[in-house]
């Protein structure tokens, strides 16, 4: 399943960077057709039957993107997706893509998770130290556990920082354990 998500993830990032599209609107374009999908049986029953004509199938995606207004490319991927019986891999294709369109505009994507609700000013210090520290752009996503008592924990991508004060009191157990 990832090599299926990853080859259309790789082949639509191609189209994005070289039609110079809007990124972040074509994810989202994406996601309303996943959206529709999960929440519409019938829609989903009739995009992955092979006894329905191609062209029938067709026409039902045209008619949701005249609606919602959805893009020419994106439009083309969906109906790759169908021709090929594909489509139920929409979700893992949407967030390959987003880490492939990341990866190649330069974005580092960040959790944080901290004990208290943040400022903006304290926001903006993260990301600007984790652009120091990766040399990248930051897509930070923001989370709250007052488990960690005081101070964060950083991941980006597998590697995690973890200046918690929980985290802390957990080595420092450690250290006097051994």
């Amino acid at each position: 399943m990832a090599s299926v998500a990853s080859t259309y993830a790789r082949a639509f990032a191609d189209v994005v960077l070289s039609d110079r599209l809007n990124a972040d609107h074509s994810i989202a374009e994406l996601r309303t057709i996943a959206s529709l999908l999960a929440e519409s049986s019938d829609l989903r029953r009739v995009w992955e039957n092979p006894a329905i004509p191609a062209d029938q199938k067709r026409s039902v995606l045209d008619a949701i993107m005249e609606r919602d207004k959805i893009s020419k490319p994106v439009r083309n991927l969906i109906a790759v997706l169908i021709d090929h019986r594909r489509i139920h891999f929409l979700n893992p294709i949407i967030a390959q893509l987003a880490k492939e369109l990341d990866a190649r505009l330069g974005f580092a994507e960040a959790q944080i998770i901290s004990a208290r609700e943040l400022g903006d000013t304290e926001k903006r210090e993260f990301e600007s130290q984790i652009e120091k520290l990766t040399s990248k752009k930051v897509r930070a996503s923001y989370d709250q556990d007052p488990s960690l008592l005081g101070g964060a924990i950083l991941r980006i991508g597998s590697t995690i920082y973890d200046g918690s004060v929980r985290g802390q009191l957990e080595r420092l157990k450690a250290a006097i354990s051994s």
